[in-house]
């Protein structure tokens, strides 16, 4: 039996010492070097040979035959014969002689302690990213601030956190509007554009996405009246030189909004550009404009707690 599996980096079979990304669905175009890690049993073949969906093997650990399967039995029986000689070596020391109630001499193995500063494990430590939004395609990590949580909603785009409030939306068909969002995404059709050039592109999608439409088709702030441009600047991201577009939009219902569209490209695999877009609603209630600089700031690449966001010293790329 088996089953489809998660979202991912496997083997590319048509690229060798190339791993490309498997969203869940379909194959992406992301592609990276082969990483170095601990071999793992091939998948099962579910149809025939091509390039589709990876399958997991479930059946494969427990099957225990072939080779293995003697190599186990062979050292389950070295343990039960020296188990056995043990016994006997004790046994024929007592002699004739020996006080038929004192308890055999068996020395006691000496107890030992972990020094956990030299233990190893094969497994890795978990690693609770409860506090983070974590993008692993685009390999990015966001700190979650107080007052947001991750979105579950399916009908979210990429990575998304949003405040962990919710209200009335302002021109009804929803109670569930929320005053801050944060997403990360993958640009699509980017050859041979800039992080800027994206960004421009990028900022009409994120404010209808944010104020004109929801996902599915309400206009639930009664659609956006009008925009005035606030920033249009190169930012620093992750490391990586980027660029970010911010407008102010007025809308039909509501105070309307802040949007943002920041661009840079991505760290790992083939360096697809990323875009992370914000939208505050422009409330006292909502999150302080401030905070969307705080926020693009803390962007890191998974696994570094060093590397800057906005406003830090831009790496190579």
């Amino acid at each position: 039996m088996s089953m489809t599996t998660p979202a991912g980096w496997f083997p590319d079979p048509n690229t060798p010492g190339t791993e490309r990304w498997w969203d869940g669905t379909v194959w992406t175009a992301h592609t990276r070097p082969v990483q170095a890690q601990v071999p793992v049993p091939p998948p099962v073949p579910a149809g025939p040979a091509g390039f589709g969906p990876p399958t997991v093997p479930m059946a494969h650990a427990a099957s225990g035959g072939g080779g293995r399967g003697r190599l186990l039995a062979l050292a389950a029986a070295g343990v039960v014969l020296v188990g056995a000689v043990a016994v006997g070596a004790v046994l024929l020391g007592k002699g004739d002689d020996a006080d038929p109630g004192a308890a055999p001499n068996v020395s006691e193995p000496a107890a030992t302690t972990a020094d956990p500063k030299n233990s190893q494990s094969t497994t890795p430590p978990a690693t609770d990213d409860s506090g983070s939004l974590t993008d692993q395609l685009n390999g990015i990590t966001i700190p979650i601030p107080e007052g947001w949580e991750k979105s579950d909603s399916s009908l979210d785009e990429g990575a998304t956190m949003v405040t962990d409030e919710t209200y009335d939306c302002p021109a009804g068909g929803s109670p569930l509007c929320r005053r801050g969002r944060v997403s990360s995404i993958t640009a699509s059709r980017t050859d041979g554009k800039s992080p800027a050039a994206l960004a421009e592109q990028d900022i009409a999608t994120a404010a209808d996405k944010a104020y004109e439409e929801d996902a599915v088709g309400t206009r639930i702030y009664g659609g956006i009246r009008s925009h005035t441009v606030l920033k249009s600047q190169s930012a620093a991201v992750a490391g990586r030189a980027g660029h970010l577009v911010r407008w102010r939009v007025v809308t039909g219902a509501g105070p309307g909004g802040y949007v943002q569209s920041l661009v840079f490209p991505s760290s790992v695999g083939s360096e697809s550009m990323v875009i992370v877009r914000f939208a505050f609603d422009a409330s006292p209630e909502a999150p302080k404009l401030a905070d969307m600089d705080k926020i693009a700031a803390s962007i890191r690449p998974i696994g570094d707690a060093t590397s800057g966001g906005v406003g830090s010293s831009i790496g190579p790329g």
